[in-house]
């Protein structure tokens, strides 16, 4: 075949082309979409799973929830030292912390963007006015309490946007 022998156009392979590529670019777009929806679900999936142990009084496991270790009590002396220990977990999250005894919760917000962990607003006992932040990170999946304030702020258009401040 030469150059001025070129071979007939065919518009049904032409159409199947053009289509295959829509498709796989709409594919693409709803696959980028839900990641970015689902970005933080394991972060969520983790506070809710804490938030769950402590509304059924299981503070020894909402405690390993919290440092990201089940086996924690084998080996206590590795929270001791200068962190949070067991009996100041029990002072926060017990019948005397700030929230009383902890009956449901709900995530309110979360965002990935501030530094390698997640920060996320809870809503606790259904007290809209002290909104809990709390930071999961990224690659320990360890919970702390940020010095961030996660706090709603409304729109000039009615929706909401969420404001992140130092305490």
């Amino acid at each position: 075949m030469t150059l001025l022998n070129a071979p007939a156009y065919d518009r049904s392979r032409a159409k199947r082309r053009r289509n295959f590529l829509i498709g796989v670019l709409f594919l693409g777009g709803v696959v980028a979409i839900a990641a970015f929806l689902c970005w933080n679900l394991p972060a969520e999936r983790s506070v809710n799973q804490f938030f769950a142990a402590v509304e059924a009084q299981d503070f020894p496991k909402a405690f390993g929830i919290w440092n990201h270790d089940p086996n924690w009590q084998q080996h206590t002396q590795r929270y001791a030292p200068g962190g949070y220990t067991y009996g100041r977990f029990l002072v926060d999250w017990g019948q005397a912390g700030d929230y009383g005894r902890i009956t449901s919760h709900k995530v309110l917000h979360s965002t990935s963007r501030y530094g390698n962990n997640t920060l996320l607003a809870v809503e606790i006992n259904g007290r809209k006015t002290a909104l809990l932040a709390l930071a999961v990170g990224k690659s320990t999946h360890t919970m702390t309490f940020p010095p961030f304030d996660l706090t709603p702020m409304k729109n000039g258009f009615g929706g909401t946007y969420w404001q992140i401040s130092y305490h």
